[in-house]
Formats: structure tokens, sequence, C-alpha cells
């Protein structure tokens, strides 16, 4: 089968990544792919002062640009990656609310980490995987991404809530958000952030605009805005010490892409090694190319896995539909303004579940692996990661400083190659 021929497959069964279903509802899954990635994929720009337009937009063009480097092998969605929230806000110094004015100089950190991502790709698919399994075990990548969610936790608490009132509707909104993962069932829990968020956003609505207790939403810039239009994109800077600070998520997005493509191969049956240097570079190109234009780093998502678990359907051309549907969207200044008419007591109480679940993340990697944590070299490489990045430990060189996300990643790999046991 060719690039863009897929087989048409209406069985009701599983539908493999060179099949299709009927156009009609291959493009009814591919809306929903988007309605999965939409949450998590808008929160991630604006928690770093990105154009929401700009992200939504570059996941499309991304996760194109992905289906191409793969060859159509591997379904996968890319949005905004949340691992570079940490080292981006640490790189601009972004106080948490609005346009970031030191946006260019992440930028250029984000284009320099895809860079890094598309080299190991090519020498993966030279030599093999193997060696990054030997130096990311799962104690290190778990306690990496434990570390992401642990050092961002004080910028909702600090940054996001400057009243009381804005406090508790923080609580208000991550409760709305526990409501929905548990109460719900199907698609409604699988967009417990989207659907929690609107919820908390009514309860809001009622609470300021309705009984006058705060802020009020102001829908004005809504109105006003056009339903067409191309969104701010913004060009690059490259800074030596943004981009030391940012290379290190390279790391992540490697383990992210690698524990993606063994979570397809699982599902589908189908032995999908020989793709993951290709895996990489896709995303590792995605990323360069989404920071070129001003958007975030990129990575295949969690989010459309749990979709496709769920319905049993791996068909890649539903990625190339949800791709273009995101590019449409990335082209509304309407929706931009919908976005940014999210109160930021709501966004705080999201982003205090949100990264509450990538420190799980972490955790669960060492479940799923069976850490043994009886083993001192995997209990030392874990505690003192958790701490570094956790307490933002501070490393310089001469004018370059390295901060708790790279000194954890760094540590994480640097102490296991010193202590793991020959």
């Amino acid at each position: 089968m060719g690039l863009f021929s897929w087989k048409e497959n209406n069985s009701g069964g599983i539908v493999a990544p060179d099949e299709r279903l009927p156009y009609g509802a291959t493009v009814a899954m591919g809306i929903q792919h988007v309605i999965a990635m939409f949450g998590a994929t808008v929160l991630a720009p604006i928690l770093m002062g990105f154009d929401p337009n700009v992200a939504i937009l570059m996941s499309g063009v991304g996760t194109l640009i992905f289906f191409l480097i793969v060859g159509g092998k591997v379904p996968s969605y890319l949005g905004s990656s949340f691992a570079f929230i940490g080292v981006v806000i640490a790189a601009t110094a972004y106080a948490g609310k609005g346009p970031n004015s030191n946006l260019a100089v992440a930028l250029g950190g984000i284009i320099a980490c895809g860079a890094a991502i598309a080299v190991i790709g090519l020498i993966v698919q030279m030599i093999g995987v193997g060696w990054i399994e030997k130096f990311m075990p799962p104690v290190v990548t778990g306690a990496v991404v434990a570390v992401i969610g642990l050092n961002l936790a004080g910028i909702p608490i600090k940054n996001m809530a400057p009243t009381p009132f804005d406090a508790w509707m923080q609580a208000v909104t991550f409760v709305c958000v526990g409501l929905v993962a548990v109460y719900t069932k199907g698609l409604m829990q699988r967009l417990l952030i989207l659907v929690g968020l609107i919820l908390a956003s009514i309860v809001y609505a009622i609470l300021t605009n309705g009984m006058g207790l705060g802020k009020a939403i102001d829908l004005s810039g809504v109105a006003n805005a056009a339903w067409f239009g191309a969104p701010n994109f913004v060009s690059p800077t490259f800074d030596a010490n943004a981009m030391l600070l940012i290379v290190p998520v390279a790391i992540i997005l490697i383990a992210e892409n690698l524990g993606h493509v063994k979570a397809v191969s699982a599902m589908t049956g189908k032995n999908l090694d020989q793709y993951m240097g290709r895996a990489f570079i896709g995303d590792g190109v995605a990323t360069m190319v989404s920071g070129a234009a001003g958007g975030t780093g990129v990575t295949t998502y969690a989010e459309n896995i749990g979709v496709m678990a769920a319905t049993k359907i791996y068909s890649t051309l539903i990625f190339v539909v949800a791709g273009l549907i995101a590019i449409l969207l990335g082209f509304s200044p309407k929706f931009g303004a919908l976005i940014q008419a999210i109160p930021l007591a709501v966004m705080g109480g999201v982003s205090i579940v949100v990264f509450g679940l990538i420190a799980v993340a972490g955790a669960k990697i060492w479940v799923d692996n069976k850490v043994d944590f009886s083993n001192n070299t995997n209990l030392i490489v874990a505690a003192v990661t958790l701490v570094l990045g956790t307490g933002d430990y501070t490393l310089k060189f001469g004018g370059f400083t390295l901060g708790g996300i790279g000194t954890a990643t760094f540590g994480a790999i640097l102490l296991y190659a010193i202590l793991r046991k020959r």
C-alpha cells in the first residue's frame, strides 16, 4: 500500500494503520481526536504565554510532518508538550498571564531541542534503540517525568490566584475536573480537563457576572474577533543560556516517543520498532518547524492513544484528517479570543490537576515497569532527582545557568551511569 492508500475496513472490528473507515466515519473520528488533544494542546501554550492559535495550527502541521516521515506507519497526533513549560518559564521569566514578551528566546531553545531529537533519531536509525533503553531505564525516565510536574507546582498556586476568591475558584475547578473524571463515562470522561474547565467557567460566570463576587468574564473580545485570519507568528532568536536550559527536554520527548511506539505496537500486534528512529526524527522536525513559527514544542499524545485503545481504530488517515482540522482552527482569531477569555483562576485550577497528573505519570512509569526500590541504585537516583527538580537546584557554568529540570534530567542520567552495578 502507498503512503496515501488505505484499504477500506467496515467490519466493525480492529482497523489497522494501513486501513480506513468509510470517509464519513473517518472525518468523525478525526474530529474526536481533535477534541481529545484540544484541552492539553491549548492549555500548554497559555501557561507559557504563547499564542494558542499558533500552537493549534502547528500541532496540525506537526502531525502531518510526523505522518510523512514515518511513512504513514505509526498512528499519532502531535500536540503541545508540557515538558517545555518549566524551562520556557525559567528562560523567559514569564509572569504567568498574557503574552510572553520574551517568547523569541524560548523559540530558539525549542528549535535546538527539536534538532537534538532529530539527531538522536538518525543515530537510532543507524544503530538501533538499545542504547537509549540502557542509559534511560524506567527509574530515570519516571523520575524526570515526575520532576516536571513537581517543579511546576508553585506556578498556579503562587501566580494564578491573586485574590482569595480566585483561590477558592481554583479549588472549585479541580473539584469539577475530579467529578468529571470519576462520575462520567466514555468520551466525556476522556475529555475530563476540557469538560471540567467548561463547568468551572460556568460556575465562575454565575458568581462573577451574575453575583458580582469577582472579576467578570469579558466576552467582548470574542464578539469582535474575526472568524478567519492569520495567527501571531513569531520569529525565534538564539540565546545560548535559553538553549542550554531547554535542550534537555529532548530526553523527555525521546522517552515519550519510545513509549508511544511501544504502546501502539502492543495495541496493534505489529512490531513497529523499525520506525522508532523515524518517529524521533518526525517529532524533532515537527518541533523545529513549530518553534520557527512561534509554536510550542510538540510530542506524541497519550490522550489520542486513549482514543485508539477505546475504539480499536488505528488508521493513520484519521490523523491526517485531525491535522487538517487543527490547521483550520489555527486560522480562526475568534477561537483564540475564546481561549483568552477563560478566567485566570479556572486556568490555575486546571493547571493544578495537569501538573499533578504529570507527576503521577512519572510514578506510574515506576509501577508499570516494576522498578525495584530495594535496589539502592534505583533508590538514590529517584530520591536525588526528585529533590533536585522540586527544589529547583541550579548550577552555573560561567554565563550559563542550568535550572531544576535540567539538573534533575542530567543528574538522573549521570547518577544512574555512575551507580549502576555492572
